[in-house]
Parts: structure tokens; C-alpha cells; sequence
């Protein structure tokens, strides 16, 4: 088995190598590289095969947000977001860069372990913390812009009925498994709807289609 080629990016020297600790006991995990801020991280990503890079946010010279964004956007590997800051605007600006996960520094090895796998698989995560917080704040966006127009309107006539379905599934929280039992679906159809409506509302991963579907107005909070 190839194993998941890890970039860690933190200024902070300490913290990179307690990283590299807690992943070399992994048959299937290998820590490519290290950089030590955001432009060291997309030189490397750009000059190497990286499958997820565990990104700092705050960092000299280009912080981990811009740096998630040029490394998406150039298809050179998949971000988890790392910070021990709880704040709002890290999640969303994190989210809108292209990130698939974020995760607190007081992650558990076992949750940072984790998170590498999901994300290479093609999943996407959050902390529990931050999920809370998310759904915060699209309850209170979706109050205050309730007589403005929805945004995504016309990304969402695009979705087919049991596309629409799966996905108000999905921002609910439910998983493919649960889905499928709900609309009474394979799972193997359920993911063919969701690779299906990822690609129509042009979404990353399930985490944004989450986000799309409470600004679209599909989903309302509390429903």
C-alpha cells in the first residue's frame, strides 16, 4: 500500500516535530516535508507529491489561508487546517480557501491520525467544536438575510429531486449509510448523488455543500 504523504506547515519547530511523532508510528502515513510557513509550503507542495498538508494558520510571510488557497487551487494536495485559535473567522476563511478539514492543536493523536486518513480518502471533517460554532453562524446568516435574496439559487435548480433530497440528508449531518436507509436508496447510490450534486453546486466536499445548502435556502436551521 502507498503510504499518505504528509506536508507539516508551522512556524513553530516543537510543534511540526511532535507531529511527525505522532504520525511516523503509522504504517500507511509517511512525513514528506516540514516548512515553516505558508510560502516554504506551497514551494514544496509544488515541487513534490504531497496527498494532505496539516497547515498552521497564523505564520510569517504567507499564512496558512492564502497558502491552503494556492495549494488547492493548483490541485497539489489536500488541507487540514491546525490552529489553537477558536475563531470564527479562521473556520470560514479556512472553508472558502479550500480546506477539507480543521481540527484544534488539542487534538488527540488518534484524531489527528484520523483526519489524515478521512482527508485523503476524500472526505471532509470538523471538530466537534467548530461544527457547533458553524451551524452557529449560518443560523444567525440565515436570520439576517431571510429577505434577501438566496444565494446559490440558480446552482440549486440544477440539482435533480433526489439530488435535492440527499443533500438536505447531508446538511443534516446524516452519513451515506444513513441516507440510504432514510430514502430507502444503495449506498452506492447515495454516493453516486453526492459525487453528482458536488460537481452541479460546484462544491469541494461535503463540508461546503453543507454551507450551500443553508445559503440556498434548502436547508433553514432548526427544521
Amino acid at each position: 500500500m502507498t503510504p499518505i504523504r504528509v506536508l507539516l506547515v508551522d512556524d513553530q519547530a516543537l510543534v511540526r516535530s511532535g507531529f511527525a511523532v505522532m504520525l511516523s508510528v503509522e504504517d500507511d502515513i509517511e512525513v514528506v516535508g516540514q516548512a515553516g510557513n505558508g510560502a516554504e509550503a506551497v514551494e514544496f507542495a509544488a515541487t513534490h507529491d504531497v496527498d494532505v498538508v496539516l497547515m498552521d494558520v497564523q505564520m510569517p510571510q504567507l499564512d496558512g489561508i492564502e497558502a491552503t488557497e494556492q495549494i488547492v487551487d493548483a490541485g497539489r494536495g489536500k488541507v487540514v487546517i491546525l490552529t489553537t485559535f477558536e475563531r470564527d473567522d479562521y473556520l470560514f476563511d479556512a472553508l472558502r480557501a479550500g480546506a477539507s478539514g480543521f481540527l484544534l492543536k488539542n487534538a488527540d493523536p488518534d484524531e489527528l491520525v484520523g483526519a489524515v486518513h478521512a482527508v485523503s480518502e476524500g472526505h471532509a471533517l470538523l471538530a466537534p467544536e467548530m461544527t457547533v460554532r458553524l451551524i452557529g453562524k449560518l443560523t444567525e446568516q440565515t436570520r439576517q438575510q431571510e429577505q434577501a435574496p438566496a444565494r446559490g439559487v440558480e446552482l440549486l435548480e440544477r440539482l435533480t429531486e433526489r439530488e435535492r433530497e440527499v443533500l438536505q440528508q447531508m446538511a443534516r449531518g446524516h452519513s451515506n449509510g444513513e441516507i440510504a436507509r432514510g430514502l430507502f436508496l444503495s449506498e452506492t447510490t447515495v454516493k453516486t448523488h453526492v459525487s453528482n450534486l458536488l460537481g452541479k453546486i460546484q462544491t469541494r466536499d461535503r463540508v461546503q455543500a453543507v454551507v450551500f445548502a443553508y445559503e440556498s435556502g434548502l436547508v433553514r436551521p432548526g427544521a
